[in-house]
């Protein structure tokens, strides 16, 4: 009898590879593992994850694939007590197994590069605005493209040295104007504060103070991030970004939200004990939604006229001292003027 011809071992490995690549492909498009996208830098990060993930999922199958193979092909048969095959070096596969890996490395350091690019990780000081931070006048000095030519501006404005502004402006961290937005103002700028355990929001142009984050639809935000006591980290994954807060070192996140909504704010950075419960919320509205609620906010956190002024309780007659407390203690309007009668 004649022996079935057998298939050559490249087309095996030509159609396993095919298979590999397609099945990879998919998973890196299909994982679910991550959330909505919430912001213009958010499809940016997925993309490089799904590369990544569609990496991962190939070299989990060639591995584990040719262990499993290899588990069945040479398993010990019954009755063979013999040694395995020799083998001693492969160049041709030292050489692939050190190249592949080495090129998977290098495409995924450019790729990466080129995303922090496009996020303004490059140079977060050279187009950020610069703002008092935790003062008590919070006013924008000044925004230049670069901190040489701001520091005298801002110098003139806050009574600093050039050179103290220069390395202050120089010191900053985090993610700034995008290329496209060169030196641009950001549209909101927030002041944040982590302490342990919370987050507080100051928004220095209207003076509101808040525990959680308010900001517009489709707006370029600034957020100027600093910590009171230990390094806190400041991430809201629906928009895939995360920047610590570090005590004495100023940093700031600049982005976009792309679509209204209600999401979660974490302390990426064990910060203490209750450093699971330091949780807020950033609230994505429309731009006439949060003028109102930075002009209810604005209201609402203003000194009322009898409250700022101090009055002398003196000058009140019985009636009117005792009326704030009247209700606390029970007593209505009409006995409260009977009370006032048999006394005059």
């Amino acid at each position: 009898m004649e022996e079935k011809e057998k298939v050559p071992v490249s087309v095996i490995t030509l159609v396993v590879g095919i298979v590999i690549t397609i099945i990879s492909v998919w998973a890196g498009q299909n994982h679910g593992l991550l959330p909505e996208q919430a912001s213009a830098q958010a499809p940016l990060v997925d993309g490089f994850f799904d590369v990544m993930f569609t990496i991962a999922a190939g070299l989990f199958l060639v591995v584990e694939g040719t262990i499993v193979f290899c588990v069945i092909k040479f398993r010990r048969r019954k009755g063979d007590d013999g040694d395995g095959a020799s083998f001693r070096e492969n160049l041709p596969l030292e050489i692939f197994w050190t190249a592949i890996p080495s090129i998977i490395v290098i495409g995924l350091g450019i790729y990466s590069v080129d995303v922090y690019r496009q996020m303004g990780g490059f140079d977060p000081s050279g187009t950020m605005m610069i703002s008092h931070h935790h003062s008590s006048s919070h006013q924008q000095v000044a925004k230049m493209p670069g901190a040489a030519i701001a520091a005298p501006l801002i110098a003139d404005a806050e009574g600093m040295e050039s050179t103290e502004v220069a390395e202050k402006v120089s010191n900053k961290y985090g993610l700034g104007a995008t290329p496209g937005e060169g030196g641009k103002q950001a549209d909101v700028v927030v002041d944040i504060t982590g302490i342990q355990y919370g987050w507080l929001m100051n928004y220095a142009d209207s003076g509101v103070m808040a525990g959680e984050l308010h900001i517009p639809v489709n707006k370029d935000i600034q957020i100027n991030l600093s910590a009171n006591d230990v390094i806190h980290a400041f991430w809201i994954p629906a928009f895939r970004l995360k920047q610590d807060a570090i005590p004495g070192k100023d940093t700031q996140l600049r982005f976009t939200a792309s679509q209204t909504g209600v999401y979660p704010v974490y302390c990426a950075e064990l910060c203490g004990a209750y450093h699971g419960a330091m949780r807020t919320t950033v609230v994505v509205e429309t731009q006439e939604e949060y003028e109102a609620w930075i002009a209810e906010n604005t209201f609402a956190q203003k000194p009322q006229l009898n409250q700022a002024v101090a009055v002398n309780t003196a000058d009140l007659s019985e009636s009117e001292y005792l009326t704030p407390y009247s209700q606390e203690i029970g007593i209505d309007s009409e006995t409260l003027n009977q009370i006032h009668s048999a006394y005059h």
